[in-house]
């Protein structure tokens, strides 16, 4: 799924090349995903411009003329490209193409997603303090907001592993299952300690790497291992980098001792049995 460095990769890309543009036409070839798509979306969009691109936790917020906001999810396995007539589009079956928006410079955006977990919603920008995907979402993880002792104050008596607890997006925006295995990693803390035992110089370490990867990762495109693509239809170029994530029998980075692989809440975590404690 991808996380938040992958939404915010394609936001900043999207923002140099859709904003100020504005939507001729539009139309939904498949509605069905996982909420099913307003029948008005297409008459409400067009003639709307792009005014501005941004994101909050892993929604990307796009703002149109006239007061209105669409807020796109990309799901398992979406992705929204924008399509010139260069466009590389091999990589997209053209049977998940399920909307297309025809821009004034004759430019496409298009969403494709072969799973359908995605998420494409239109409002009123005085709506989206209330729309349910965003209510009780925790802070951003490069906000002020975010630090030690916001973790430290949450995390006592939780029982919960720090794994779950850090991907728990009321407790932080849009860090996942690879960010968190990474995150974890440089902090030196096991996933599977309850996140009540984390100690406050843990926090210290946790609050302040959770920036510094999810930047790097965000300098890189963010990370693609099979379907994930940014609006111009090229794979992010993080997953070399990675440390631990789906690195099971290889050696460590830093003590070369053999990468483990554990289940936790349904998804597989990777860390070191001697670097994590």
């Amino acid at each position: 799924m991808p996380e938040l460095p992958e939404v915010e990769s394609l936001r900043r890309i999207l923002a140099r090349s859709a904003v100020g543009r504005t939507v001729v036409s539009a139309s939904v070839k498949e509605p069905r995903l996982r909420k099913v798509i307003a029948r008005d979306l297409p008459a409400v969009i067009a003639g709307r411009t792009i005014d501005s691109i941004g994101r909050r936790a892993k929604y990307l917020m796009i703002e149109l003329s006239g007061g209105h906001l669409m807020m796109v999810h990309l799901g398992m396995s979406g992705s929204l490209t924008h399509r010139r007539a260069d466009f590389e589009s091999d990589p997209f079956d053209p049977k998940h193409d399920h909307v297309e928006f025809t821009l004034d410079d004759g430019s496409r955006l298009v969403y494709n997603d072969p799973r359908r977990f995605g998420l494409m919603k239109l409002c009123t920008s005085g709506e989206v303090a209330a729309l349910a995907e965003l209510k009780g979402i925790g802070p951003e993880p490069f906000a002020p907001e975010f630090n030690a002792a916001y973790l430290w104050s949450l995390s006592r008596g939780r029982k919960a592993a720090i794994k779950i607890f850090l991907m728990d997006q009321r407790v932080v925006a849009g860090v996942g299952n690879i960010y968190a295995s990474e995150i974890l990693f440089r902090a030196r803390v096991r996933p599977t300690r309850r996140a009540g035992r984390v100690t406050r110089v843990e926090f210290d370490r946790i609050a302040d790497i959770t920036a510094v990867v999810l930047r790097e990762a965000i300098g890189s495109r963010g990370t693609t291992f099979r379907s994930y693509r940014d609006s111009q239809g090229q794979p992010g170029r993080f997953a070399s980098k990675l440390r631990v994530y789906d690195r099971e029998g290889q050696p460590c980075l830093e003590c070369a001792t053999p990468i483990r692989s554990i289940v936790i809440g349904q998804r597989s975590s990777f860390y070191c049995p001697h670097c994590q404690k």
